[in-house]
């Protein structure tokens, strides 16, 4: 009794923050032992065998989409500044549904495990390659980012070494993703958005409860201090948050996170038919936009509730807010909710679609063609265990960085997804022939938004969300020059 209530005051948590926190990673387990241990095939590890349901579908796509970013990266945006960051919403819907209908269909004719095979059957095996290498680049260091922010957070709770939360969640995601596959991520998906709703709500409605005035005193101290502005009608390029800025990232930004990286539209391509993918896509904007807002809200509350609170100390972080709070000031039971959340967030990672990009795009067509199934099943959970590595050293290495962790993962992203988009709307929009051309666009173009990220951290009059913009652009025009038109549009002469 004496050592329960040492490690109490060491933590934090009491008997019953564990109890919840262990009965959530235990369903991790057993989700993923009932849904893997008939796994035979790279078909049933990476495509579910293409039996799952809309609604499950639709909550596993936007456990991906929220991820540890969500859940303690956007709460520090509405402590600190404002509701700006919803403008990006307006232009991701739109973006949904473009994807919806002129990505998907096309994903499904080719009958494809991983997205980059379409550029394979549309372009050539060259610009296969180079797509997914892009999506390696891109999801390890956006991954290692979301990785970092969720440890970071868990740490504090828990009182851990950043070290070894790092490690906790790199095991278990090892372990979980590995033998369950993609019916695990989908199902534990479903059960982690559920999760996140409870956790929000119940933080949202202790503060409204322990702030003056409730709802109406809240809103009356946030919009006096401006943190309830939601549009930005200026004209300064460097501000990412001025309106037309962010619909144009919303756009491009979401049709590249949703439409051309693996880890989101492998989700889509678990439904068995087109149709029923376009819907779940579409759903997605409906659970995704409130349970942010949720998050969002919350940050603004923290601000209220501390600043009606003055006496209560602050982190010296701001990006450690949900984690101070919930460690310092939330009850027992609403603690082991929280950091449930969190971890169920970090674990929905992207080792399932790295694997399934590296065995269906590299591995299987260069470097072991024509093995059984056996063999390609138990590559694709070594793999896993090797990205599960990979992303545990990014997330490291995050650690001696410094900014806004929401920001960092977006500026990271934004380098490469704008050559991936610009290469799959020049397959999609045009009728245009290339290959090898493509491959020196898309480096040319990431070369190109690095060195206008690099400029825009130095001083040059332009703000990042722009980054992702001139990739896509650069790439399309670029493969556009170097492309030549379809067979049955050469002239004879």
């Amino acid at each position: 009794m004496n050592e329960t209530a040492a490690f109490e005051r060491i933590t934090g948590l009491a008997g019953l923050d564990y109890a919840i926190l262990a009965v959530a990673v235990a369903a991790l387990f057993v989700i993923s032992y009932f849904k893997g241990r008939e796994e035979t095939d790279t078909k049933d590890y990476f495509l579910g065998n293409r039996k799952t349901p809309v609604w499950v579908g639709t909550l596993s796509f936007v456990a991906t989409e929220i991820s540890a970013m969500t859940i303690v990266g956007i709460p520090p945006i509405g402590f600190t500044e404002n509701w700006q960051y919803m403008q990006f919403f307006i232009g991701s819907a739109a973006a949904r549904i473009l994807i919806a209908f002129f990505f998907i269909p096309a994903f499904y004719k080719f009958n494809c495990t991983t997205i980059y095979e379409f550029l394979k059957h549309r372009f050539g095996a060259e610009t296969q390659y180079a797509g997914s290498a892009f999506f390696f680049v891109t999801r390890l260091f956006a991954s290692g980012v979301r990785l970092y922010a969720a440890s970071l957070a868990v740490s504090v709770i828990m009182g851990w070494p950043l070290a070894h939360t790092i490690g906790f969640f790199t095991v278990i995601s090892v372990i979980f993703i590995g033998f369950g596959g993609i019916k695990a991520v989908m199902w534990t998906g479903t059960f982690e958005t559920i999760t996140f709703y409870l956790a929000g709500g119940a933080v949202a409605a202790y503060l409204l409860f322990h702030i003056n005035g409730g709802l109406a005193g809240a809103w009356q101290t946030a919009s006096d201090a401006g943190k309830l502005s939601i549009f930005n009608f200026g004209w300064d390029m460097k501000n990412p948050n001025v309106i037309w800025a962010a619909l144009l990232n919303g756009v491009f930004g979401s049709m590249a996170s949703f439409g051309t990286d693996q880890e989101l539209m492998q989700r889509l391509l678990t439904l068995e038919t087109r149709r029923e993918s376009q819907k779940t896509l579409i759903a997605t904007i409906f659970a995704a936009v409130p349970l942010t807002a949720l998050y969002l809200g919350i940050g603004t509350l923290l601000f209220v509730f501390y600043k009606q609170n003055p006496a209560l100390a602050l982190p010296a972080n701001a990006d450690k807010i949900l984690s101070h709070f919930t460690i310092n000031v939330l009850p027992a039971g609403l603690k082991g909710l929280v950091l449930a959340a969190i971890v169920l967030a970090s674990i929905d990672s992207p080792l399932s679609s790295l694997s399934s990009s590296f065995v269906t795009d590299i591995y299987r067509p260069l470097l072991k063609k024509g093995a059984d199934e056996r063999h390609y099943l138990m590559v694709s959970r070594i793999s896993v265990a090797c990205f599960g590595l990979l992303l545990a050293g990014i997330a490291w290495a995050c650690a001696a960085g410094s900014g806004r962790m929401l920001w960092l993962a977006f500026k990271v992203n934004g380098v490469t997804a704008g050559s991936l988009l610009g290469v799959f709307l020049l397959g999609l929009l045009t009728r245009r022939v290339s290959n090898l051309g493509n491959v020196a666009a898309m480096l040319f173009s990431a070369a190109l938004a690095g060195t206008t990220l690099y400029l825009s951290e130095h001083g040059w009059g332009i703000g990042w969300s722009w980054i992702i913009v001139i990739g896509t652009v650069s790439t399309f025009a670029l493969g556009w020059f170097l492309s030549r038109p379809p067979s049955d549009e050469v002239s004879p002469g």
